[in-house]
């Protein structure tokens, strides 16, 4: 009877602890398929602060699945046609002024796209958070907050993400970046929820590196459309990628 007990005890909070994961993992995917869909089409301006100039980009964005991505600055004019394409687990920049491709290592992943506070990785989605990251979560009346940790294969910059998801409605608040020291690095606001096509999302998001001061970065979605027709796995091919419009 002791020897039940026993093992009743450790097994218990083996299955809370699993199923409170699994909501987790279950809130985190429905947060990263927001912008998302099956697939969506989207126009946006990114606006770069920085304490010795302000620049701003427009571009489209296409999606398909979690594995297709695709980009293109529409101005300024010196920008314009600079395009980035996700595949899987590989990434491209087109430069249309050189006429030339180049692929971005696994190693540049980290690195800043166009200048800006948000990373390849944060443009394209490769770091799946509930792929590569274990998953623990704390609630009250208004808000999720989930912890997430790197598994031991993922390859990231990153000792912990906290990422805050208000409950209603159900959309993400912010994230915050730390290293392995435990060093906050950097934040993620959501700000502005606005309907597009019945589906309520923040319309901006705000990247704020505290190890730069001056530095930000807001990403604007200006419109856009899911589960589009058009989309489809020709719109990410290399030959769209150099295409120039």
């Amino acid at each position: 009877m002791k020897r039940f007990i026993l093992l009743l005890c450790l097994y218990l909070p083996f299955t809370t602890t699993a199923s409170e994961e699994a909501r987790a993992r279950s809130i985190i995917d429905e947060m990263e398929q927001l912008y998302r869909g099956d697939s969506s089409d989207a126009t946006i301006t990114m606006e770069v602060e920085t304490p010795q100039y302000q620049r701003t980009l427009k571009m489209t964005g296409q999606s398909l699945g979690k594995e297709l991505a695709f980009f293109r600055i529409l101005s300024p004019k010196k920008d314009r046609g600079v395009a980035t394409l996700k595949r899987d687990e590989e990434m491209w920049n087109y430069f249309p002024k050189i006429n030339k491709v180049i692929k971005v290592p696994p190693s540049m992943m980290m690195g800043s796209w166009m200048g800006s506070d948000f990373t390849n990785d944060d443009l394209v989605k490769e770091t799946q958070l509930i792929d590569a990251y274990h998953l623990s979560m704390t609630e009250d009346k208004a808000m999720y907050r989930v912890t997430l940790t790197p598994k031991e294969q993922t390859v990231t910059v990153w000792g912990k993400i906290d990422y805050v998801i208000s409950k209603d409605p159900l959309l993400p608040v912010s994230q915050s970046f730390y290293d392995e020291d435990g060093e906050k690095i950097r934040e993620l606001t959501f700000l502005e929820p606005r309907e597009y096509e019945g589906k309520l999302m923040p319309s901006i998001l705000e990247m704020t590196p505290l190890n730069k001061e001056g530095h930000k970065t807001r990403i604007i979605y200006d419109a856009i459309t899911f589960n589009v027709p058009g989309i489809t796995k020709q719109t990410f091919s290399m030959r769209n990628l150099k295409s120039r419009f």
